[in-house]
């Protein structure tokens, strides 16, 4: 009896041990974030006026919020995706393929356009600029969508979401861990 249950244990802690993080549809979850972006950017905001179909936006990467100067394949895509859901609903979307000059770090910790991002926005008479972060988790990534007028920086949507940490986001976020090594 005693060897009846200890096989069954085993087999039940194999079964649980086996057990993966499903990945979501990441384009999905993007769309859907892009989608409550436009929503609340496109809402009035009194004075702070609100996203016009007509002007350009701009598109950065996302990146890790521990690392806002680097590139990874994962931030680069969740940009691309967010981009395509604007462009597919009648924003003009400028992509910005900089890296290293996106943001500046403020002694707070806090994320804003670097002066050289606002002089690119005026260039193009974009609006505003999307830009994301994400934090990696033992099994989930944490991301942060916004929209940010170019002309003042406020916020005009934002939209935090989860993604699990399944197979296929483990491998776009393979070359961001290995840059940090």
């Amino acid at each position: 009896m005693r060897n009846g249950i200890a096989v069954g244990l085993a087999a039940l802690t194999a079964v649980a041990c086996s057990r993966t993080v499903k990945d979501s549809d990441i384009i999905q979850e993007s769309y859907y974030a892009a989608e409550v972006l436009q929503s609340a950017a496109e809402s009035p905001k009194g004075v702070h006026g609100a996203l016009e179909r007509f002007r350009p936006l701009m598109m950065a990467s996302f990146v890790n919020i521990d690392n806002v100067q680097a590139s990874s394949t994962f931030g680069r895509m969740l940009a691309e995706q967010v981009g395509s859901y604007f462009t597919q609903h009648g924003y003009d979307v400028i992509e910005l393929k900089l890296r290293n000059d996106l943001f500046i770090k403020e002694e707070t910790g806090e994320l804003m356009l670097s002066r050289e991002l606002k002089d690119i926005t005026q260039q193009h008479d974009a609006q505003a600029v999307i830009v994301g972060t994400y934090a990696v988790a033992a099994d989930k990534v944490f991301v942060t969508a916004k929209v940010i007028r170019a002309l003042d920086g406020v916020i005009l949507g934002s939209y935090d979401y989860v993604l699990p940490m399944g197979p296929n986001t483990k491998a776009l976020l393979q070359n961001d861990r290995q840059k940090r090594r």
